[in-house]
């Protein structure tokens, strides 16, 4: 037969098993509270990283725009480069260069300020000055040829015409220097060069001394 627990022991054994409810209870509520903080540390963590990937869908949106304007201008300066080179046999613009560093929009700026630079005509040089002096003599031969055949148109027809031919005549000779401008304009364009006051003032004394001497020495 079982012994009988006495007073004290039962005693005993509540005051056991209230400890252990009472720690139960304590370690279920810690292990809720650890749970919740964990629960809301991954949210935390999800946010995070859906915040993430949304802020990196936008930077890619903005970085794949961006490449698409460079590429754009890209192309138009390389047309603008090809036209200044005039030719044909260059392929498409160069591709990205690896590693390469800085705002492609100063380095986009930086281009058009050159090519707009390179595409500007520029002085003729020195070097070209005695085509230049040619030109004016040209234009004044070519004017006095026109003077002389009017007058001999005058001399041949008569009346009206031996009157106001000759006239026509020495205008059209004493605007020689002038026509030497027309020819020396066509060199100035072909080397991309303005035809500046340099330029024009040896066509126009080039052409002016040969009309005087043209004048003087005609019989």
């Amino acid at each position: 037969m079982n012994e009988p627990v006495t007073s004290e022991s039962y005693a005993a054994l509540v005051r056991r098993l209230a400890e252990l409810t009472e720690r139960v209870s304590a370690q279920r509520a810690e292990a809720h509270t650890w749970y919740d903080q964990q629960c809301a540390a991954a949210r935390r963590a999800v946010a995070d990283a859906e915040d993430q990937v949304h802020r990196a869908e936008r930077d890619l949106a903005a970085a794949r725009e961006l490449q698409e304007r460079v590429d754009a201008e890209a192309t138009v300066l390389w047309q603008e480069l090809r036209g200044l080179m005039g030719t044909r046999r260059v392929g498409g613009p160069p591709g990205p260069v690896a590693g390469a560093a800085g705002d492609p929009s100063v380095l986009l700026a930086a281009v058009r300020d050159l090519l707009a630079r390179t595409g500007q005509p520029g002085e003729l040089p020195g070097s070209v000055n005695p085509l230049l002096a040619l030109c004016g003599v040209a234009g004044a031969l070519v004017a006095y040829a026109l003077g002389t055949a009017a007058r001999a148109a005058g001399d041949r027809y008569g009346g009206d015409l031996a009157v106001g031919l000759p006239v026509l005549a020495l205008v059209v000779t004493l605007l020689g220097p002038l026509a030497g401008l027309v020819p020396a304009k066509v060199l100035a364009d072909r080397r991309h060069a303005l035809l500046g006051p340099r330029p024009a003032a040896i066509v126009l004394i080039a052409g002016l001394v040969a009309t005087v001497l043209l004048l003087t020495l005609a019989p």
